[in-house]
């Protein structure tokens, strides 16, 4: 017996408790309060008064702000320059400050990156200022200010750039995600929209025809009202059928779990449509052209087989005609299919494309990069015609 999972098995992690939550944030608030004061110390004086020793100190109070950073980054950033300022005002060697104001750049893009304009810009001023305050400590003469305070400009302005930019691509991501979810969603409702049309539109046609046909000759052909009755019964079941793979597929792809799904329709099954077709009262003529090849495949076959379904439930409602073709023309690369009927002549403004059926033939066509054309003929009646494209056949290794 195959084992199932188990709910523990895909429960997902325990979230942490408000408690742990709450310590944290008291921790990183310590340690941020600290930063100023441990840069300062390691400026001013370090262990043993070595460069080196200050600047893993240094690194060491940077490092303090790191997770009041990921909550508070404008807070972080406030204090890493108070600590920055303060250290300057003891005149430090220079190299001393390098690894502050690099930090305090990419706190800048940080925030341009996570930020609207409206924080990040007054965040990256008030760094540069205090930057440039801390050259007045550290820098000799007016020319090395000068230039100092210009290439601080340009790190900030850099940094405060590519931030931008990744917010824009982050952005731009998401709003792509968001189309390509909203056009998946558009397109399922329309081949939903397409496939309930197609599975009830002819038989309905059927059962309306037949309705009628059972009604006006009930007192009078009780035999021939009872085919009509039992060609309601048989057209109904199929519809029914149809109706039930449709939802069964439905609720396949929102539970993600398969279900058993009957064989989609296909060319193969045109004996049967021809056949619930003059049920209706309209004789239809079916042309096979072309060798029959290698099988096609599903999804042209299916969106072939709607097409002449559609056609001929147009057929049966508004050609007024009792006969229409069907022509099947199969070449090497493209699937040829026509339906013609011989109705009553209509004016060219006829076929206008703004009936379901037409939109969903044409949008079948479409989505397998074929063509479709719909339109009354010039003698009278109707005509249909798909060109479906068939993939080209692999060619085998050839042998030496």
């Amino acid at each position: 017996m195959p084992a199932t999972a188990t709910p523990s098995t895909t429960a997902a992690p325990a979230a942490p408790s408000p408690l742990t939550g709450r310590v944290s944030g008291v921790l990183a608030w310590c340690m941020a309060a600290a930063h100023p004061f441990v840069l300062f110390f390691g400026v001013q004086a370090g262990p043993f008064r070595s460069t080196e020793l200050r600047l893993v100190l240094i690194t060491t109070g940077i490092g303090m702000l790191l997770p009041l950073a990921r909550r508070r980054p404008e807070t972080a950033l406030g204090l890493l320059l108070v600590g920055l300022f303060a250290a300057a005002t003891t005149r430090p060697a220079p190299e001393l400050v390098y690894l502050p104001v690099l930090a305090a750049d990419v706190g800048v893009g940080w925030l341009a990156a996570r930020r609207p304009l409206r924080v990040a810009v007054p965040a990256a001023l008030v760094a540069l200022l205090a930057q440039i305050g801390t050259a007045l400590y550290t820098t000799s003469g007016q020319n090395v200010f000068v230039t100092t305070s210009l290439a601080l400009a340009l790190a900030l302005l850099t940094a405060g750039l590519l931030g931008r930019s990744v917010r824009e691509r982050r952005t731009h991501a998401s709003e792509l995600r968001a189309r390509t979810a909203a056009e998946a969603v558009t397109a399922e409702r329309l081949r939903i929209a397409r496939e309930l049309h197609d599975v009830i539109a002819h038989s309905i046609g059927v059962i309306a025809i037949q309705a009628g046909v059972g009604r006006r000759v009930i007192d009078t052909q009780p035999a021939e009202a009872r085919n009509a009755l039992a060609t309601i019964e048989t057209t109904s079941r199929e519809t029914l059928a149809g109706l039930r793979r449709t939802l069964g597929a439905l609720r396949a792809s929102a539970m993600d779990t398969p279900a058993p799904r009957d064989p989609a329709p296909g060319l193969a099954d045109l004996d049967r449509l021809v056949a619930s077709t003059a049920d209706a009262g309209v004789r239809v003529e079916v042309r096979h052209l072309g060798g029959p090849g290698r099988s096609l495949p599903p999804e042209v076959d299916l969106a072939a087989y709607r097409i002449v379904q559609e056609s001929l439930t147009n057929v049966v409602r508004h050609a007024s005609t009792p006969a229409c073709r069907v022509t099947v023309d199969r070449s090497e690369d493209t699937l040829l299919v026509e339906i013609a009927d011989d109705g009553p002549a209509k004016p060219p403004t006829a076929a206008t494309g703004a009936g379901y059926g037409i939109v969903g033939m044409r949008e079948r066509a479409a989505l397998l990069g074929g063509r479709f054309s719909a339109g009354p003929r010039p003698g009278g009646g109707f005509h249909v015609t798909a060109a479906l494209p068939l993939p080209l056949p692999q060619e085998g290794p050839r042998v030496p």
